[in-house]
């Protein structure tokens, strides 16, 4: 018999079935705080994408002076950020371990006849669609666990959360293993990537050239003929630091202003908040066609971008560094090596000698970069153009094959959340 369905009255669920009820959250569960006054040694719990985990404290990141204040969380609760809704990758997920947690986070203990797997699955739908971001009330989109506990939501029969937990467990399980599988292969293509790079930019392309020690030990041999020379050699003028300016509101007919931020696999991010300066602000700072980039602080330090007219008129700011290769050197050339394996081991080196990640333009203006003749870079870095074309190409059919998943995974959890599916 054909099921019934009626109308939940919440506008993203829609329809449910017609024996489903609809309450709101705080007849479903509370808010629970207990409060560690002394640390002593307890998990420490984080949520995170991947769930609510034990966090490894010895893998770096921002760190509290002491986790006393913290809470106790227990398994089988939920664990919700209510705050920064806009912007926190994720929201809620379901404790499974005993530990301590951030104050700031809420743990919501659930009622009888309140399934935890189930509503984890919810919730998680609505965090990924911010389905609460417009009930929020503040300029920090925030909700107060009263209004959390004001907010509609839907009640199946137990038996049913169960078995639509089980059957999502077992389907998204699915999925995720090939997602897994194409970023397998996505982390395989990257690494044949820069192996084909570090192999142009110090071997050459000819496989019968003479081979010379190159006495760098991170570089190895190089074709007899070529030249090791400090990056500063090879330069039109000294390397420059960036504009010292706060950016103002994007517009168009100004500079767009360049940060580390805005430099993501060597294009100009167009998917965040951009910022221009004024003519007067990015005097002396505008980029031209083919000056690189070098990060010199941060999470990305080391990281190297080259400009192209296809921007448009871009200004860099402070935390980069520009250089500006001469006429006798081909520019594309000297920014395949920054994607080197070779470059990459000076970078451990520097890391090596200085207490912080920190790469200034003293250091920069010392790297050794192998230098062919003129003609044998431009041979190369056309070389590089076709084959990383071919590469990228690869790697962004597997980026959308990820993508599909992710959206059928999203569309499965709903259709079964709502009770669309009928799982028996």
């Amino acid at each position: 018999m054909a099921r019934e369905f009626k109308d939940s009255g919440i506008e993203w669920i829609g329809r449910i079935p017609k024996e489903w009820k609809v309450k709101p959250h705080k007849h479903l569960m509370r808010k629970i705080k207990n409060i560690c006054l002394k640390y002593n040694g307890e998990d420490i719990i984080s949520l995170t994408m991947n769930g609510v985990v034990v966090r490894d404290l010895n893998a770096g990141g921002k760190m509290p002076t002491s986790f006393d204040g913290y809470q106790y969380v227990y398994p089988g609760n939920l664990l919700m950020c209510l705050f920064d809704i806009d912007v926190t990758p994720r929201c809620v997920g379901l404790i499974k371990n005993d530990g301590l947690t951030s104050p700031a986070y809420s743990q919501f203990t659930l009622f009888d006849g309140v399934f935890g797997p189930y509503y984890n699955y919810l919730l998680r739908y609505m965090d990924d669609e911010k389905c609460i971001l417009h009930l929020s009330k503040n300029l920090r989109s925030s909700l107060t666990e009263d209004d959390f506990g004001q907010i509609l939501t839907i009640y199946p029969p137990l038996n049913e959360q169960q078995r639509i937990a089980d059957y999502l467990d077992k389907k998204c399980g699915e999925i995720d293993e090939l997602i897994a599988l194409q970023e397998q292969m996505i982390a395989q293509l990257t690494d044949y990537k820069q192996s084909v790079i570090t192999e142009a930019v110090t071997k050459g392309l000819n496989p019968d050239a003479e081979l010379v020690p190159s006495g760098i030990d991170w570089i190895e041999d190089v074709p007899k003929g070529w030249k090791i020379m400090p990056l500063k050699w090879i330069l039109k003028k000294p390397l420059q630091y960036g504009a010292n300016e706060s950016g103002n509101t994007f517009d168009e007919s100004l500079p767009r202003y360049v940060r580390i931020t805005d430099i993501l696999n060597n294009n100009l991010r167009e998917d965040l908040q951009k910022q221009s300066l004024t003519e007067e602000q990015a005097n002396g700072y505008i980029l031209e066609d083919n000056d690189i980039l070098f990060a010199r602080s941060g999470a990305t330090v080391g990281k190297a971008f080259i400009y192209k007219p296809k921007y448009g008129r871009c200004a860099f700011a402070g935390y980069l560094i520009r250089a500006q290769i001469n006429n006798q050197n081909d520019s594309n050339f000297v920014y395949y090596y920054t994607q080197s394996s070779a470059y990459e081991e000076w970078k451990k080196q520097i890391f090596i000698q200085a207490t912080i990640q920190n790469i200034g333009a003293d250091r920069y203006s010392i790297l050794d970069i192998p230098i062919p003749p003129l003609s044998e870079q431009q041979s190369i870095a056309t070389y590089l153009d076709t084959k990383c074309f071919e590469i990228d190409s690869l790697i962004a059919i597997k980026q959308q094959k990820i993508e599909t998943l992710k959206d059928y995974k999203k569309s499965v959890i709903y259709e079964c959340v709502t009770g669309k599916t009928d799982i028996v």
